[in-house]
């Protein structure tokens, strides 16, 4: 373990860590993680974007840094309690990483503000995003030092006091430009990279290619039951994919979840993927979680083998639909799902396919989950527009009821 003996030595590492991503095309975000007495254990940088291309939407450095410490638990390491685990970031966590944070119980220290994704966009650390229960969770464990000045982001110290080997310290004017500016400098590019993908009419049916293609082959080695079923029309989940969920639900369950699944539809209606979560893994393992980096990974490995026409038969997700088995509910895990379900999408829905975002179980009433979805930050509200609705066929329903 390396020594980092004052915040602004910990700001300058996750600084340097986003100057690290921007530098290699990705969001030039960083984020380090120290022990209880200020030292460094880990480093990451954001790897949502490589080679030019999506790798995985779900790799900001914030929830990188949350499983990496939950797989050296489970390989026996000797990492103190989360409560004793400090994260410090280069830009306020989006909300993907403020529940994963908030999931795993870390206290975090943020370097600049993020008007339009933070989970503190109004820089007033109420966090109104927020539902209730993990406001009160955040206001205790979320610290925005003072920025001193001349800056245009100088500010007062807000929100939960530093930990102890931080007190009384704050963050150097030009280490926190160096944060905003690594952000501000690649957000717009990497979003049209994520989102500028092949439009639906450029799509094919990966349905007609033969059993032994090396894209089926490959969709398979990741989930064994890929495309061998197409709901009724697209867009359309139906009781067809029961069986494939309840044995997701069973895995979720052996692995320590509570029973939840996360299925992909493609733009035909074809099922490519239905994972459970890992939760005896990481409490951030969840089923969307899974679900959504296999798929990308998966992507981005054909693409790069250059696997002919990979972009088109294997569509982004915004072209086809997002099935969670279990609706979203006000824990830190949904927070994380809605919020990771913004970074998948990084841009409006296509006209044709509104209700992209949909559950079987329903744990919120329709109200509650609209509430809390316009309550989420301006990227999420108005651009994205994240907005998760229940299936309409009521076998399907009935079936998980």
């Amino acid at each position: 373990m390396t020594a980092v003996p004052a915040l602004q030595a910990a700001v300058a590492l996750a600084a340097a860590q986003a100057e690290a991503a921007h530098a290699r095309g990705t969001f030039g975000v960083g984020g380090v993680m120290l022990d209880a007495h200020g030292a460094l254990l880990q480093a990451m940088p954001n790897r949502v974007i490589e080679n030019g291309m999506l790798l995985d939407p779900t790799a900001h450095g914030e929830r990188q840094l949350v499983d990496w410490y939950f797989a050296r638990i489970a390989a026996g390491a000797s990492l103190p309690p989360p409560s004793q685990i400090t994260v410090v970031t280069s830009v306020d966590p989006c909300c993907m990483c403020a529940g994963a944070l908030l999931a795993a119980g870390f206290r975090v220290v943020v370097a600049a503000n993020d008007g339009q994704a933070g989970v503190n966009y109004d820089a007033g650390a109420a966090f109104p995003a927020l539902p209730d229960g993990l406001r009160a969770a955040a206001q205790a464990l979320f610290s925005y030092p003072e920025v001193g000045a001349p800056s245009p982001y100088a500010r007062a110290a807000s929100g939960a006091s530093l930990p102890s080997f931080f007190l009384g310290q704050g963050i150097d004017a030009a280490t926190q430009t160096r944060c905003v500016r690594a952000f501000e400098a690649s957000a717009e590019v990497c979003q049209q990279t994520i989102h500028g993908d092949l439009a639906r009419a450029g799509l094919l049916d990966p349905r007609t290619l033969a059993p032994d293609h090396p894209l089926v082959l490959a969709v398979r080695s990741v989930y064994r039951d890929a495309l061998g079923y197409t709901c009724a029309g697209p867009q359309r989940p139906d009781a067809g994919l029961i069986p494939y969920l309840r044995a997701a639900q069973q895995a979720d369950r052996a692995a320590g979840g509570d029973g939840d699944a996360c299925a992909l539809l493609d733009a035909f209606g074809n099922l490519v993927l239905c994972l459970p979560g890992a939760l005896a893994t990481s409490p951030i393992q969840t089923a969307y979680m899974r679900c959504v980096r296999a798929y990308s990974l998966l992507r981005h490995r054909l693409r790069s083998a250059g696997v002919a026409q990979a972009e088109r038969y294997l569509g982004h997700p915004k072209h086809g639909t997002l099935l969670l088995l279990r609706g979203p509910d006000h824990g830190a895990a949904s927070f994380m799902t809605l919020g990771a379900y913004g970074s998948t999408m990084e841009g409006p829905l296509p006209s044709e396919n509104p209700h992209q975002f949909q559950y079987v179980q329903a744990r919120l009433a329709p109200g509650q989950v609209q509430q809390l979805c316009e309550a989420l930050p301006p990227l999420y509200r108005h651009a994205i527009k994240v907005m998760p609705s229940q299936v309409d066929d009521a076998a399907l329903i009935s079936a998980f009821a």
